[in-house]
């Protein structure tokens, strides 16, 4: 079998699992999200390296919805494994009282880890997503001791295996093929569609964006967006 095909074979793999056991914590999620975008609330994520990706993923783009930021600063590569930057870098955005998506494949690093904590100590509620094999082989990379998924209120499992990457290729000294993106942003968007869904049962009218490239689009993105102007950075 080519590794091509290995990988996707694995990748799918990945997915079925994440589909055959974490509906329960997406639709936990997917509820205390929907209740407090109709409540005016605006949902953050943060996603530190390649975690990134499903932050962004998730935010001003066709099918999402408004009310969603990202806490992001261009030192994160730099910075992830330092303690003490998160409650400066929070200053920055609402989330006492709120909702924060932590997004870390090992969920061991400081920053992800701080995050949480100062999060929660705004009265936030903390959604995790993360390999939980890979973070239960490895030890925290904080003065906690505390690991993301220790922290969280709701705990998201991306199923992938310890290290992210998946195929062996013979004279390698490690694997290839990372899984995590792949998998956080199917997590992600689960979550999202699930949380559009409940608002409609709600009766609220869920303010999500349409393609710019569909006719009509640029009037309704526009008045999804007004409401929050001021709020969300770049609205």
């Amino acid at each position: 079998m080519p590794k091509y095909q290995e990988y996707q074979n694995k990748a799918f793999g990945v997915l079925n699992k994440i589909a055959e056991t974490q509906g329960e914590a997406i639709e936990a999620a997917a509820k205390v999200i929907a209740e407090h975008i109709a409540n005016n609330g605006i949902l953050y994520l943060l996603g530190s390296g390649h975690s990134l990706i499903t932050a962004l993923e998730s935010s001003g783009r066709a099918g999402g919805m408004v009310p969603i930021d990202i806490i992001f600063d261009k030192t994160f590569g730099k910075i992830e494994r330092l303690s003490g930057y998160a409650e400066y870098l929070l200053k920055d955005y609402e989330v006492d009282n709120g909702i924060v998506i932590v997004i870390s494949n090992s969920g061991r690093n400081a920053l992800p880890i701080e995050v949480a904590l100062e999060s929660k100590k705004r009265g936030a509620k903390v959604i995790a997503l993360t390999s939980l094999a890979h973070s239960q082989s490895v030890t925290a990379r904080h003065p906690s001791g505390k690991r993301l998924f220790e922290i969280a209120d709701i705990v998201v499992d991306n199923c992938c295996e310890p290290g992210d990457a998946v195929v062996e290729i013979e004279g390698l000294p490690g694997k290839v093929g990372a899984t995590s993106s792949v998998a956080c942003t199917f997590i992600i968007n689960s979550i999202l569609v699930q949380a559009v869904e409940n608002l409609t049962k709600m009766g609220v009218t869920p303010p999500i964006l349409i393609s710019a490239n569909l006719d009509g689009s640029d009037e309704h993105n526009d008045r999804m967006r007004a409401k929050y102007k001021g709020r969300i950075r770049g609205l």
